[in-house]
């Protein structure tokens, strides 16, 4: 009983700052985090959220999120005639150049 409280307490302990940063992330982080991509890790999804919310609006952030789960979604913004997607693009775009500055 004594060993398995201790278990216990001591994945709370490892799992208290994790699940906090999942719980704080926005859109970006959460679906970095969700992604099947195995050149996630915590740090990089983080950054990658920091920066979302610093480039992008909230709604911005809910569309460019879903390109991790469809890429194929980014091809037909890129690709639409649209003019508020032409917009988000440029936006989308210039938020991909920070991540690689900032994220490496």
């Amino acid at each position: 009983m004594m060993k398995r409280l201790l278990q216990v307490a001591l994945l709370a302990v490892f799992l208290t700052p994790t699940l906090a940063q999942m719980a704080e992330a926005g859109p970006m982080g959460r679906a970095c985090l969700a992604s099947p991509r195995k050149a996630k890790s915590m740090r990089l999804c983080a950054c990658i959220d920091s920066v979302a919310r610093q480039s992008l609006s909230r709604g911005d952030q809910r569309l460019a999120a879903k390109f991790f789960r469809k890429p194929q979604r980014a091809q037909d913004i890129r690709q639409s005639d649209a003019r508020h997607h032409e917009t988000f693009w440029q936006k989308y775009k210039a938020f991909g150049q920070r991540v690689e500055a900032s994220c490496g």
